[in-house]
């Protein structure tokens, strides 16, 4: 499983931090993943179906994904109602 996301860079920087949590500090990942609301059925999936692949590759997609989703859900939700006060919107 490659990550093909925007700003290889970026995602480059993501899947070596992600590395270096594995090996150094796992919890921590887990709560990272914990606090994302990371799909944890879904991660274990992938790295079961994907015992060949970079688990830093496979968690680094579905970070992003998630941060996409929860984006997604902000801009469907967002209240740009002209009525409203600005100090009364959340």
């Amino acid at each position: 499983m490659e990550l093909n996301v925007p700003g290889d860079a970026m995602a480059a920087a993501l899947i070596d931090r992600i590395n270096e949590l594995l090996a150094h500090d796992f919890d921590k990942l887990i709560s990272i993943l914990y606090r994302m609301d990371v799909n944890e059925h879904k991660l274990r999936k992938l790295l079961s179906d994907h015992p060949a692949d970079d688990a830093a590759n496979i968690i680094a997609e579905l970070m992003i994904e998630r941060q996409i989703q929860k984006r997604k859900s902000r801009q469907a939700f967002r209240k740009d109602d002209p009525a409203i006060d600005e100090n009364e919107k959340w």
